[in-house]
């Protein structure tokens, strides 16, 4: 996979570079494949002092903020700690629900292995999201997510409770999105196997909103990548 790190920079000044990451694509390096590309592996050969501010699963795509230098880093981590920064995700979800600031206020605990989360009243970390229909089609909808705190997998399972799981989203129990089912008369080519609409957990990381080191709030938006605007646009089209 050849990507140009520069292609994915939204915004850059002397302390930040804001980027778009696509997904399927890791935030850090992982520890079962050390060899596999990285965002941070990117930024650091753009940036030799590059640091990332935050994270985003390897799934999830959407807008991620580096830090050029140490004190910019701190910063930013200082707005994240007093949950200063405002983090709105997208998510095309399972079913129609009509949200409208509709909180979820429930702990969360990784399992044993560490790859996932559950909801664990006497051993979770508090974690709270905020959710709010954008667009209701006719059997999904088009969430906007503003995780309050940052836990792993926490839009995931918090929409998993309120049955409203992620399209594409197995871990949490949501199910896949095929074009047959919006299209009245799908005709697939023989011999051929149908896939998903999108072939990962439909979650974006929209906008992040957070203070300049000059002191200036700004919002900073990513675009939706391809699968997710195509998956959006079926929607659109065949609701």
């Amino acid at each position: 996979m050849k990507l140009n790190f520069e292609d994915l920079i939204v915004f850059e000044n002397d302390d930040y570079i804001l980027i778009n990451k696509p997904p399927h694509i890791a935030s850090l390096d992982e520890r079962t494949n050390d060899r596999a590309l990285s965002i941070i592996r990117l930024a650091k050969a753009y940036h030799p002092d590059a640091q990332l501010g935050h994270r985003l699963d390897k799934e999830t795509s959407g807008i991620l903020a580096i830090a050029k230098h140490p004190e910019a880093y701190r910063h930013l981590a200082m707005q994240f700690e007093h949950r200063e920064v405002t983090k709105r995700y997208h998510a095309v979800t399972n079913g129609v629900h009509d949200f409208d600031g509709v909180s979820v206020y429930l702990p969360i605990a990784p399992i044993k292995d560490g790859t996932a989360v559950r909801i664990d009243r006497e051993k979770g970390k508090l974690a709270e999201t905020i959710f709010n229909t954008l667009q209701a089609y006719r059997q999904n909808t088009l969430v906007e997510c503003l995780p309050i705190t940052g836990r792993m997998h926490q839009i995931r399972v918090h929409l998993m409770c309120l049955k409203a799981p992620i399209v594409n989203d197995p871990t949490y129990g949501g199910e896949p999105l095929f074009l047959s089912e919006l299209k009245r008369n799908f005709n697939l080519k023989k011999d051929t196997e149908e896939l998903p609409l999108i072939q990962r957990v439909a979650l974006h990381a929209h906008s992040l909103t957070f203070e300049l080191l000059d002191g200036e709030r700004r919002q900073f938006e990513a675009p939706y990548p391809k699968d997710f605007g195509v998956l959006v646009k079926q929607l659109e089209k065949f609701s």
